[in-house]
């Protein structure tokens, strides 16, 4: 079971789909993230844009919205998934703090708006971190003083392009968390 565990939503349960194909984010690595967000070198939780890619569930984007963020993008493209994102944002009634990108996180269109916080979780072991990375600085994803936290396996590679520092870097079991932001 998932739930969103602060702000205007805690409590609420979030659908999850069984299997393997989608893999949320634990609550309490959640707690985890948002807690280290609190700190005063990462932008405002408050009013602030926020970017969900690989979102599946939209888990970290929703928890995002409880805690005062005032928009989320989430990016999925995996149907199954899709359909749980959508029943999750209704059940919480965030449709008018939402959008749905329906496509590939390393394919991202151009920003209508650059975001302060993003989140990828991509599947791990499948490459994907940079490229998505690549996509995010294309197309004017992050904001000047933004925040990328990366979830990844704890044994794949960290490759950043140069216009991105590292950090921190936390791993809790099979799981690293990456904080990045420019240079």
């Amino acid at each position: 079971m998932t739930r969103i565990i602060a702000g205007r939503f805690r409590g609420r349960t979030l659908e999850v789909p069984e299997g393997k194909d989608v893999r949320p984010t634990t609550d309490r690595m959640r707690e985890r993230v948002f807690s280290m967000l609190q700190h005063s070198r990462y932008p405002d939780m408050l009013e602030a844009r926020v970017l969900d890619l690989y979102a599946g569930t939209g888990a970290l984007g929703l928890e995002a919205l409880s805690r005062g963020a005032a928009h989320t993008t989430f990016v999925e493209k995996a149907p199954t998934a899709l359909g749980f994102l959508a029943r999750n944002i209704r059940a919480v009634k965030a449709d008018d703090m939402t959008a749905i990108i329906r496509g590939s996180a390393t394919a991202l269109p151009p920003a209508g708006a650059a975001c302060d916080i993003i989140f990828m979780d991509p599947p791990y072991r499948e490459g994907l971190v940079r490229p998505t990375l690549d996509a995010i600085l294309k197309g004017g994803w992050l904001a000047e003083k933004g925040v990328i936290v990366i979830e990844q396996a704890t044994d794949d590679p960290m490759d950043l392009p140069d216009t991105l520092t590292l950090i921190d870097d936390r791993s809790q079991g099979q799981q690293r968390t990456l904080f990045v932001m420019r240079a």
